[in-house]
């Protein structure tokens, strides 16, 4: 019968940073009309003006996409009739990838004067087309931090590092850059998009056996 090995368990973290190539924009469309037909038809219409300013900024066809179609009624409370339908509301939501980061800003102030006051910006997310070489990186920045850290330790209890009995790993994404939502799009002069740098963030937990 063989003793179980001693073994030391190490969390390192790392992440790598690196200049976005991908905007992903998300455009609400709202149209209040007293009909419900025209409401929907209105949506319609906003829609593909959006999306042929889009397209005329060299936006791809894939990576327009419509993620949101929503019609109901509005109701206000009169006093002695109850609820009484004041309107109707057509929605949708289109989810668009920008990849020109230099073109962003004319891209989205285009979008937002094709759609007028019907028109939503909901936020903006910068991120990677392929984050695979950055979230290597990360991960190459988690391993050393946590071999670092389980050589320090078996050091100081006069061990040394073995062989790797297991490794598990989580990586994190860059996180949202928010844009306030703008609730009524009254100017279409272009907001400035700075990319600056996006990070991806990696977490490994790494058991070592220690030797005498």
């Amino acid at each position: 019968m063989t003793d179980s090995p001693r073994t030391i368990s190490v969390t390192g973290s790392g992440s790598a940073e690196a200049a976005p190539d991908l905007l992903t924009l998300s455009i609400g469309v709202e149209c209040r009309r007293e009909d419900v037909g025209a409401a929907y038809s209105e949506a319609g219409r906003v829609s593909a003006a959006i999306t042929a300013a889009l397209r005329g900024h060299g936006v791809a066809n894939p990576d327009i996409t419509t993620s949101g179609l929503n019609v109901r009624a509005e109701v206000n409370w009169q006093e002695g009739r109850g609820q009484v339908v004041s309107g109707y509301l057509a929605s949708t939501v289109l989810s668009v990838r920008i990849r020109e980061l230099g073109t962003s800003s004319e891209v989205i102030a285009s979008a937002v004067a094709a759609g007028g006051n019907d028109v939503r910006l909901n936020g903006l997310e910068l991120g990677f087309a392929d984050p695979a070489a950055v979230a290597a990186r990360a991960r190459e920045a988690a391993w050393q931090d946590a071999l670092a850290t389980a050589g320090h330790f078996a050091s100081l209890a006069g061990a040394s590092l073995g062989k790797v009995v297991s490794i598990e790993q989580q990586s994190g994404h860059p996180a949202p850059i928010p844009v306030a939502k703008m609730q009524r799009a009254v100017a279409v002069e272009s907001l400035t998009v700075e990319a600056g740098e996006s990070s991806v963030n990696s977490t490994v937990g790494i058991v070592w056996e220690l030797l005498d």
